[in-house]
């Protein structure tokens, strides 16, 4: 790979990955864009690597509270920072298993630019919808079991490239009527296990492989895509504090149609 494939490579995965508007899905698009080969999925899931650390320094608080909560419950008391670390635990239990199964009968991921961009433009649909009609009543600790595991299945749709996983649990959760802040806030903790089982698989996959240029590639990509994902969460999150979801879902709609009308040989 060459630098400036990288660079751009992070640079995407950075700013999309907390953006309702699906990483895997630009991830796979951009080597058809500019006719490079395709960067295969341990590059796809380094970058997400890279976004997991800005994810966790952004949200320290919420993982200390969850780390010291967890202590709590262990030594008998029970908490409300246990319980949402309980809350992540039970939403991330239905994509492990899913992962796991695609993992195995289609090793290299779900790749097909049709599929993006039908998963891109209906899913972006969704998620206008949802923004629209829902209420704006409930925050982070209304959230129960039900809510949960509801949030959580979500996320399975997600292994679809061009859904977002976190598009599609801002979706779900506004469907709940979380508060927009909020929604984007447990969409953010809930990628943490996720990415981290992502990066552990193909991690050792990396290792396994041995390949010394392409390991120097994927810490290259590490680093620049963590300094792109921290700068985008800010801006995202100042953005929803006075704003709604409509502008990531008409970009999605105008990215959607222009993946179909390249898959299909009109552009």
């Amino acid at each position: 790979m060459t630098t400036i494939h990288i660079v751009i490579l992070a640079l995407v995965q950075g700013v999309t990955e907390f953006l309702p508007v699906s990483s895997s899905g630009h991830l796979i698009f951009i080597p058809h864009l500019f006719h490079w080969p395709d960067q295969g999925l341990i590059v796809d899931v380094a970058v997400h690597v890279g976004t997991l650390g800005a994810v966790t320094l952004y949200l320290w608080r919420d993982v200390w509270r969850m780390t010291t909560g967890l202590g709590r419950f262990v030594q008998g008391r029970n908490n409300p920072d246990a319980m949402l670390a309980f809350h992540v635990i039970a939403a991330t239990i239905p994509v492990v298993i899913a992962g796991l199964a695609l993992k195995r009968y289609y090793p290299g991921g779900i790749r097909d630019l049709a599929v993006v961009g039908w998963a891109t433009l209906g899913f972006g649909i969704l998620l206008w919808v949802a923004d629209r009609i829902s209420m704006t009543v409930r925050r982070l600790e209304h959230l129960k079991i039900w809510d949960v595991l509801l949030i959580g299945m979500s996320q399975v749709l997600a292994l679809v490239p061009g859904t977002s996983r976190s598009g599609i649990t801002m979706t779900a959760a506004r469907l709940l009527g979380m508060e927009r802040l909020d929604a984007a806030r447990f969409s953010m903790i809930l990628s943490i296990p996720t990415i981290v089982g992502a990066g552990v698989l193909e991690g050792w996959e990396l290792f396994r492989l041995g390949d010394a240029k392409l390991t120097a590639d994927v810490f290259l990509a590490v680093l620049l895509a963590f300094v792109f994902a921290l700068l985008a969460i800010i801006a995202m999150m100042a953005w929803l504090k006075r704003a709604s979801f409509t502008p990531f879902a008409i970009y999605r709609l105008g990215l959607g149609a222009f993946i179909l009308a390249f898959a299909h040989g009109y552009v």
